[in-house]
């Protein structure tokens, strides 16, 4: 795994020595983060491998991205082999501040809102070059933590949370508290200070360009992986949309579908295996980012019915094993860490980095409403794209084609 890094980082040195301006650039980092964010998913589900799934790689590429600004030699090897790129080429920096000032604004219809904090010991002198360069990182913050006074880390994390109130709820503040808890708890076993904790949280809620309506709505089968069905409410449309079939190396078939949001701007794909009896763990071990890439380019414009199920849920992870495997180890360790870039006077080192992401789809693609009244689909001489089993999505930016998110969704009844 972490050789297809390694690899990509070449070809993107090589495409930077023969690009011209700032496009072909960026077209050479998009598909970095697309080989990234498969990659990551792909790792994820090996240990999620029961359950339904989401996460944000443009989220967690900037929680890496705001480490590179710090971390010096092996360290800072790691984290540019891992992404593809190293953010403290003024060139790079100056391509990813473009649509990242973008990703934590709302727009109608479409609210996208990410955060990233570092949280460093306190005592802990920051370099300025540093603070300037991180501050304006992306949504990106830098507080002073305690780690060994659990009650500051909790008024500290508060504090952020009710900064970053569009992002956090209640219960979020929760969750932070015991990530807290767990990152205080090194020390036990840690005993070096200072050190660092890394949290990134993303959330989208989006309106549809042609919504679904509530009336159409029905509880119908879904089929689970082990063949069970549950009853689910099924949104349903009949609507001109963009459809594609492509094939896995394997040769099975999946077809893909798009639906576009209010502002155009972000758009839901929807993937699943074309044969019923095919899993979808088949095309999730056999995704890759060329293959997203040519869903641009293999998707038509088709007449269908779509029925979908409504799908909401969050995930929370550990990124610290998922990173590990993909090559970062460095960070993590007291001794091997190098963030000279960061405080020239200490041994930092990352304790815990933490990911969250939470995503809402319904009728008309917000919160949804009361239940809705049971009634017949139509019948229609129109293709069918019927989301009754296991699929895959992946939200993305129409302008850059970045992958805000990917999931799977196992078993709607569970979402919460």
């Amino acid at each position: 795994m972490h050789r297809l890094f390694v690899t990509s980082l070449l070809v993107c040195l090589c495409l930077m020595e023969h690009c011209h301006g700032n496009s072909s650039l960026g077209n050479s980092i998009n598909v970095l983060h697309t080989r990234f964010g498969v990659s990551l998913y792909q790792t994820l589900t090996e240990t999620e491998n029961n359950s339904n799934l989401i996460m944000s790689p443009v989220s967690i590429s900037l929680c890496i991205g705001l480490l590179q600004l710090g971390a010096r030699g092996n360290t800072l090897a790691q984290l540019e082999g891992t992404l593809g790129y190293d953010v403290n080429d003024a060139r790079v920096r100056h391509v990813l501040s473009q649509p990242q000032g973008d990703l934590g604004n709302s727009s109608d219809g479409v609210r996208l809102q990410l955060a990233n904090a570092l949280f460093v010991q306190s005592g802990v002198k920051l370099l300025p070059e540093f603070t300037q360069h991180a501050l304006e990182w992306g949504n990106s913050s830098l507080l002073s933590v305690n780690f060994s006074n659990s009650n500051h880390n909790h008024s500290q994390l508060h504090q952020w949370a009710r900064y970053q109130n569009k992002v956090f709820t209640a219960e979020d503040q929760l969750q932070m508290r015991r990530y807290t808890r767990q990152s205080g708890g090194l020390q036990e076993e840690v005993p070096m200070l200072p050190h660092m904790a890394l949290v990134s949280t993303v959330v989208f809620h989006g309106a549809w360009q042609k919504q679904f309506h509530f009336s159409e709505t029905q509880n119908l089968p879904f089929i689970l992986s082990d063949g069970s069905t549950v009853k689910v409410p099924m949104m349903y449309q009949s609507t001109e949309v963009n459809f594609g079939q492509f094939g896995l190396p394997s040769e099975e078939l999946y077809t893909v579908l798009e639906l576009p949001y209010l502002d155009r701007s972000l758009r839901l794909l929807v993937a699943l295996p074309s044969d019923r009896m095919t899993p979808l763990s088949q095309l999730e071990s056999q995704l890759t980012a060329r293959a997203v890439g040519l869903w641009d380019i293999g998707l038509r414009r088709t007449k269908m019915d779509i029925i979908l199920p409504r799908f909401k849920m969050e995930s929370r992870f550990n990124l610290k094993p998922v990173l590990q495997s993909l090559g970062v180890s460095d960070v993590f360790s007291p001794s091997a860490a190098d963030f000279r870039g960061i405080s020239d006077g200490e041994r930092l080192f990352v304790s815990e980095a933490f990911h969250e992401a939470r995503i809402e789809v319904t009728e008309d693609g917000t919160k949804a409403g009361s239940a809705t009244a049971m009634v017949l689909l139509k019948r229609s001489r129109s293709a069918v794209f019927k989301a009754d089993r296991p699929f895959l999505f992946i939200l993305r930016q129409i302008s850059t084609g970045s992958l805000l998110f990917i999931g799977r969704v196992l078993n709607p009844a569970e979402m919460h």
